[in-house]
C-alpha cells in the first residue's frame, strides 16, 4: 500500500485565490516573443471569458544552444502589462533563482518549476531557498523522467520553505522510444501522487503532453474524467508561425472551442440507485480479484515445479526463446479482448519476475 504524505499541510484548489470553478484554466503562448504579441493573446484569451491564469514562457530551456532561449526579463514588464489592462493574473516558469526573484519583483502570481528543473534537487532547493517567506502560488511539473520521488521531492522542498499554496502539474514523460505523443501519461505516477498527498491541486498539460494540438481534447478530457483541477494549455495568435513548440498550440478561438466540448464529470454522487448498483458492480470486481489471486497462487506452484525439474537437469532459468513466445501470444489473445498491448506487457513483465523470484529460491535451496 502506497504511504500517504499526510505531513503536508498544503492548501486545496479552492483556497486559490485564482480559482472560480473546476477546470482552473492557464493559457497563454509558450514563449512571449514581443510585446504586441503577448497584449493581443491575453485580449483575445481574455475575451472568451474562460481563462483564470494568463502564461507565457519567459526564460525557455531549449535542448539544443541555438534554439529560441525566451526575450528574459524583458518580458516580464508586457505580463505586468497583461495584469494591469486585463485583470487577468498571470504564471511564468522559473528555474533559477534569478529567475524567482525578477518574477517577484515584477508581481508575478503564480510560478511553476519545470520538468527539466523537477529533476535537479539542487535547482530545486535553490529555488526553494528564495521563495522562503513569500506568499505565492508555485505549481512543480513532473519530472521529464517517471520518477515519482522525485516529484514529491520537489513539491516537499518547496513546502518546507513555507510555500502552502501548492500543487502539481501533469505533462507527461519522456522516453527513448519515438510514439505518436511527445510525452508518455503514464496516468498512474499521478495518480500515486495523489495517493501521497491527497489534497495537492493536480493541473494537466495536454499541450506538452501530446506535442500537437491534434491530441489537446482527448488528453483534456482523460485528465477531466480522473478529476484533476484544471488544465494549462498553450494558445498563440499565430502559432504556425510561433518561435517555440507552434505544432501543439491552439488560437484563442480554438481554445475557447476546445473547452466548451469538454465534459465535466462529478467525483461522487447521492444518487442511492447509482450508489446501490455501484456497490453490487464492485462486489463483482472484488470476486474475480480474488480468482485471479487464486490463480496467480496456483501459477506460482507450477512455476516452483519448473525450477525443480531445471535444477535437477542443470538448466538455466531464464528461457528468452519461450518468454518472447509467451509475450507474443498473450499480446494476441489480449487484443482479441479488447486490452492494449503495453497493459499485457506490463502484468507478464510482472508475472514473468515474480515466477523468476521463485524458481531462484527453489535453485539455491541446499
Amino acid at each position: 500500500m502506497v504511504p500517504m504524505d499526510n505531513k503536508l499541510d498544503i492548501k486545496p484548489i479552492s483556497n486559490c485565490k485564482f480559482y472560480k470553478k473546476r477546470p482552473l484554466i492557464f493559457a497563454g503562448p509558450c514563449s512571449a516573443e514581443t510585446e504586441e504579441q503577448v497584449m493581443e493573446t491575453a485580449r483575445q484569451l481574455a475575451a472568451t471569458g474562460k481563462v483564470d491564469i494568463f502564461r507565457a514562457g519567459i526564460w525557455k530551456p531549449r535542448t539544443r544552444p541555438d534554439s529560441f532561449e525566451g526575450v528574459g526579463i524583458e518580458g516580464l514588464h508586457w505580463l505586468k502589462q497583461v495584469k494591469e489592462e486585463y485583470n487577468l493574473p498571470v504564471a511564468v516558469e522559473v528555474a533559477t533563482e534569478k529567475h524567482v526573484y525578477e518574477a517577484l519583483k515584477h508581481g508575478i502570481d503564480v510560478l511553476w518549476v519545470g520538468a527539466r528543473t523537477t529533476v535537479n534537487p539542487f535547482a530545486i532547493q535553490e529555488i526553494a531557498d528564495t521563495l522562503r517567506g513569500v506568499d505565492v502560488t508555485v505549481f512543480v511539473k513532473n519530472p521529464v523522467n517517471p520518477e515519482l520521488e522525485l516529484w514529491i521531492g520537489a513539491i516537499e522542498r518547496i513546502y518546507k520553505a513555507g510555500i502552502k499554496n501548492l500543487g502539481a502539474i501533469h505533462r507527461g514523460f519522456s522516453s527513448y522510444e519515438k510514439t505518436a505523443l511527445r510525452n508518455q501519461p503514464k496516468w498512474q505516477i499521478p495518480i500515486d501522487l495523489r495517493q501521497r498527498i491527497p489534497d495537492i491541486p493536480m493541473i494537466c498539460d495536454p499541450s506538452h503532453m501530446g506535442g500537437h494540438r491534434k491530441f489537446i481534447l482527448d488528453l483534456a478530457q482523460k485528465s477531466m474524467d480522473l478529476n484533476y483541477d484544471g488544465l494549462m494549455i498553450e494558445s498563440h495568435i499565430d502559432p504556425d508561425n510561433a518561435l517555440s513548440d507552434k505544432k501543439q498550440q491552439l488560437k484563442p478561438e480554438e481554445l475557447s472551442d476546445l473547452l466548451d466540448k469538454i465534459i465535466l464529470r462529478e467525483p461522487d454522487s447521492h444518487d442511492a440507485s447509482f450508489l446501490n448498483t455501484l456497490e453490487e458492480l464492485r462486489a463483482q470486481i472484488d470476486m474475480y480479484d480474488e480468482q485471479l489471486f487464486d490463480i496467480l497462487e496456483s501459477r506460482m506452484l507450477i512455476a516452483e515445479t519448473i525450477g525443480k525439474y531445471k535444477k535437477e537437469n542443470k538448466i538455466t532459468i531464464l528461457q528468452s526463446a519461450r518468454w518472447k513466445e509467451i509475450v507474443e501470444k498473450a499480446i494476441a489473445k489480449g487484443h482479441e479482448r479488447g486490452l492494449g498491448p503495453e497493459f499485457i506487457t506490463t502484468i507478464l513483465e510482472a508475472i514473468h519476475q515474480e515466477s523468476i523470484s521463485h524458481q531462484m529460491k527453489v535453485m539455491n535451496q541446499k
